[in-house]
């Protein structure tokens, strides 16, 4: 038919239920699973055909099942409890934030992709899913929050396998009519729109709106008939295209972001940009200062004194660089709207690469995002430490561990994540408010009571579910794939659950190494096919379109869990998004997690499946080498680096086989030995691993750290030196200028009365000279370093007039150390003492 037109005709909801299509328009549901159960009960199939997608079900349920619906007295006292819990949460006014975090300003959080539920699949992996966790827990605390995003109308990709076990692509075009959004509104009732150039074309935004709990997110969408055809399809796609392409979709993230909020009238103190994909909005932050009269360099120091920027990988496909040309043909008119020269402008994201065989400036978006805050973490312990090392060239002179990034280990938002099982039993010996106090560690300790029993019930109903899951979806493949009925029927037979289950689920990056597993197939064998204590193993995960390894990877374990001794044992599931992931994290007796150490910069999936009683199984790396402790799961390989890549994959191979066979199987199979409180091996390392990882990783723990460790601090911060016009940031501005200007004309010259050898707590003399070029002496600190192997104490040497300095510096413990002395330039209202980026050695 030739279509003049669509039109959505919405169901007319019974009287008695009619604030499901309230609820259905916040993601509240997606962490409640009673609230999802109410949507599943009007009609299972089409629950299970539209991805679990409450607007879609109201959508297509009959007007005779609703009203058979609202008649059921099971059924509405259901909907009533679930309507009150909702009221209760949304109206809740004693939240954490108000009563912890009372000086907050609001937070605005930009991330270029949000893993918040199946059904709106604008994410790709790990990065998406945190993001949507952060903003669900900002939601529970009760932060001042809003986020935006990009709305993908063909998200990532689904993922398809041919018969052959190759990754193949399918993009759908998502119906907007039937997500969980609404169009944004401005003050004065109209659409929200905005436009931003790129190129020399303008482009044209729509803003959505989507709830998630308290908090709103907005949803930016060039697909609009302003546009042109290219133009639409700007927000077409998660990561695809080429860097053309992503460096617009850039510009749109962060430029019409910033326009969205102010659209809207959405206020902002804190800027949180979510991975360098979002740096570009310190653009137009900066422009719209300048055109207050602000001069370029004072506007800078305004914008990045409220902004935090949170780096998420040490592996270089993951921090984008682009050529200036490139960069000429998208930025070519921003220098000249900041008021400043295209080497200024690009200087803050300089960085310079070996391409082709040749050095060459590059414009980093990591570079650019850590010039453009004045605070960044990474993502764990050891990430923290891996980009302090990786982006000290950025601070030349200065020691590794003093770079100015930080750390905020990753959680995950419990409630999406544990079973509703796992949470009435959980419910039935942690205190009644549980679910608002999750990163409370001795709360958590009440899991001790729960018997073996409990948890063996609990756990193997979820199991159950797995396995049941497994089974369907692998139908599904081979009936897609033509396989003959009698493949199709064997599918009943695929994994039992009776056997250890081990789960591996994430993205095929190659450094994550899914296909360890098999470095000795025969040792692999022989643990799988053990008649007495049988082990089988379930993996997941999508490949980048553009990863012809990681896809290769996954054709790997497809062919492997064809052969005989594998098949039924070992499986791979198509198509891995948030649905696959909660039946597996909820179903597996094991995580498994083997990246390249130090490459895991976090990784967030085994968390998740340790909420729900699962012991993680994996390398100490990313945010496991903090959370094993010894008792609530294993450790594969050493807490080393190693110099050759072969002999680490046979090292961690070796250890992952040799801890199989001699600790794990043998533990989960032991008889019951129960000691005096009725607890037996096994279950105690699920007890455990539920106790020590929900608090600790819980999202709740980790957006309460960002909220101390960074977002009061800039607000307090961003207030400071925007008042009076940004009085103070045009003088640390000012001074900057200054004192780079001079510092090439300073000089520093040292000397140290050292022994051959001394005693512990002996002191020795150091002495210094500075040529200070007219900086004021009051602005500069000399000191003296002591390094002693990777642990460094800097200590001040007085200033003794006429440009002499001196300290007896203590050596305070034995071993070997070099002294050193350098000088800094510094001011009262620096971020950190290496804000100036200028350090000099004598």
């Amino acid at each position: 038919m030739n279509v003049i037109g669509q039109v959505t005709v919405l169901p007319q909801l019974p009287e008695a239920t009619s604030r499901l299509s309230e609820l259905a328009y916040n993601l509240y549901w997606s962490w409640t699973p009673h609230a999802q159960a109410l949507y599943r009960d009007l009609d299972p199939e089409i629950w299970e055909r539209f991805q679990h997608n409450p607007v879609r079900v109201l959508l297509e349920v009959s007007q005779d099942r609703l009203e058979q619906a609202a008649a059921d007295p099971d059924y509405l006292g259901r909907y009533k409890q679930v309507l009150a819990d909702f009221d209760a949460y949304m109206g809740k006014k004693d939240t954490w934030a108000s009563k912890n975090a009372s000086a907050l300003g609001p937070v605005a959080y930009f991330s270029m992709e949000y893993g918040f539920h199946e059904s709106l699949p604008i994410y790709s992996g790990g990065l998406g899913v945190l993001a949507g966790d952060h903003c669900k827990s900002a939601s529970d605390l009760g932060l001042p929050f809003t986020a935006v995003g990009m709305l993908f109308h063909q998200g990532y990709f689904r993922q398809l396998f041919n018969k052959d076990g190759w990754q193949e692509e399918a993009y759908d075009e998502l119906d907007l009519t039937t997500l969980p959004i609404k169009p944004a509104l401005t003050a004065g009732g109209e659409e929200a729109r905005v436009s931003v150039q790129i190129g020399n074309r303008e482009v044209h935004v729509r803003v959505w709106d989507l709830r998630v709990g308290r908090i709103r997110v907005l949803l930016l969408d060039a697909n609009v008939p302003e546009n042109s055809e290219e133009d639409r399809k700007l927000t077409a796609r998660l990561y695809g295209g080429n860097q053309e392409l992503r460096v617009q979709q850039y510009v749109l993230l962060g430029v019409a972001g910033i326009r969205a909020l102010r659209a809207l009238n959405v206020s902002a103190q804190v800027y949180h940009m979510n991975e360098g994909h979002a740096a570009l909005l310190g653009l137009e932050r900066i422009r719209e200062l300048v055109e207050t009269g602000l001069d370029f360099r004072t506007a800078t120091e305004t914008v990045a004194s409220s902004t935090l920027f949170t780096t998420h990988t040490p592996v270089p496909a993951g921090n984008d660089a682009f050529a200036y040309d490139l960069m000429d043909r998208y930025l070519g008119r921003w220098p000249a709207l900041l008021h400043a020269s295209r080497e200024e402008l690009y200087a803050l994201a300089r960085h310079d690469q070996f391409w082709d065989g040749h050095w060459v400036p590059t414009f980093s978006m990591t570079v650019f995002a850590l010039n453009m805050s004045r605070a960044a973490n990474g993502v764990s312990e050891l990430h923290g430490k891996v980009s302090r090392d990786m982006w000290k060239f950025l601070y030349e002179g200065a020691e590794a561990g003093e770079v100015p990034i930080g750390h905020v280990t990753n959680g995950a938002h419990n409630l999406t994540f544990t079973s509703q099982p796992m949470r009435d039993l959980l419910g039935t010996v942690l205190p009644g408010d549980w679910t608002e106090r999750l990163e409370d560690e001795e709360m958590w300790k009440a899991v001790e009571e729960l018997s073996d029993a409990q948890l063996a019930d609990v756990q193997l109903d979820m199991k159950r579910e797995m396995i049941e899951f497994v089974r369907r979806r692998l139908r599904e493949q081979l009936t897609r794939n033509g396989a003959s009925a009698a493949e199709v029927a064997a599918t009943d037979g695929v994994l039992s659950e009776n056997a250890l289950t081990i789960g591996f689920a994430r993205r095929f990056a190659t450094y994550k190494r899914a296909t360890l597993l098999f470095r000795d197939k025969a040792r692999l064998s022989r643990i799988v096919n053990d008649p007495q204590r049988p082990v089988q193993f379930v993996f997941a995960g999508k490949a980048h379109p553009a990863d012809n390894p990681g896809k290769a990877f996954i054709q790997e374990i497809y062919r492997v869990s064809q052969e005989p001794e594998f098949r039924g044992k070992i499986v791979i599931l198509e198509n891995y998004d948030m649905n696959v992931a909660r039946h597996l994290v909820q179903g597996v007796d094991i995580w498994l997690n083997n990246p390249r150490r130090p490459l895991e910069a976090s990784g967030t999936s085994g968390m998740k499946a340790s909420f729900n009683g699962s012991p993680n199984f994996s390398i100490l790396d990313g945010w496991w080498r903090e959370g094993y402790d010894g008792t609530n799961g294993w450790p594969i390989g050493e807490e080393r680096e190693y110099a050759d890549l072969n002999t680490q994959d046979d090292a961690d191979a070796f250890s992952m086989y040799s801890t199989l066979e001699t600790q794990i199987v043998p533990l989960y199979y032991a008889p019951p030995q129960p000691d005096a409180e009725g607890r037996s091996g096994w279950r105690q390392v699920v007890r455990r691993a539920i106790e020590t990882v929900s608090p600790r990783f819980s999202m709740q723990r980790q957006v309460i750290d960002y909220v101390n460790q960074y977002y009061l601090p800039l607000t307090e911060r961003g207030a400071a030196l925007a008042k009076d016009g940004s009085q103070r940031a045009r003088e640390i501005a000012g001074w900057k200028s200054w004192v780079r200007q001079q510092w090439p004309h300073t000089s520093l010259q040292a000397s140290a009365h050292l022994p051959a050898t001394a005693r512990p707590g002996e002191r020795v003399e150091v002495q210094a000279t500075v040529n200070p070029a007219g900086i004021k002496p009051e602005e500069l600190r000399v000191e003296a370093v002591l390094k002693r192997g990777d642990q460094f104490t800097r200590v001040p040497l007085a200033p003794r007039g006429n440009g002499h300095y001196s300290a007896q510096v203590p050596l305070e413990d034995s071993g070997l150390y070099s002294v050193g002395v350098r000088m800094l330039p510094e001011i009262e209202g620096l971020s950190n003492d290496l804000e100036a980026g200028l350090i000099k050695w004598a």
